[in-house]
């Protein structure tokens, strides 16, 4: 099978690889970046564990082929923290218990950022609209839109 060289800024860092044209974006994220913050569960977009930024959209990296974000900027949950200082969404989460297991908080962080770029101040109605492209098996969403609106309220006063 042929491959296709691709580059991508992932996180701000400009990186290359080399690609099978049928390589997940999500396989090319984790095993070719590294960047294993971005998980897999259901390969077919109901779960919402790979949800990354692409150019600034949240979306499912298990839909996209790897050779579509060529030339693209993805954001993944790695690259929300800055110089060490968690981002507030991040925050939202430690400090409002949005995460159980965690196995969803990544995408659900991305999704949320995502919601938060659109909408700085959303309705907790419009924050389960927000994410419910995201599975939790864990928490029950409450804690989850807490801490939504608790990064809405940091960014609004002038967080990241």
């Amino acid at each position: 099978m042929s491959t296709h060289a691709i580059t991508v800024t992932l996180n701000g860092e400009e990186r290359t690889g080399e690609v099978e044209a049928r390589l997940l974006l999500v396989h090319f994220i984790r095993d070719h970046l590294r960047a294993t913050g971005t998980h897999i569960g259901c390969d077919t977009t109901s779960c919402g564990a790979c949800t990354i930024m692409l150019d600034g959209l949240p979306v499912k990296s298990c839909t996209l082929f790897a050779v579509q974000a060529n030339g693209c900027a993805i954001k993944t949950v790695e690259g929300l923290a800055t110089n060490g200082e968690v981002h507030p969404i991040q925050e939202g989460f430690m400090e409002c218990h949005g995460l159980q297991c965690g196995f969803c908080t990544p995408g659900m962080m991305l999704a949320a950022l995502g919601l938060l770029e659109r909408n700085p101040n959303p309705t907790a109605e419009e924050i389960r609209w927000g994410i419910s492209g995201n599975l939790c098996r864990c928490t029950g969403y409450q804690n989850i839109v807490k801490s939504v609106q608790y990064a809405a309220a940091k960014m609004a006063a002038g967080g990241k």
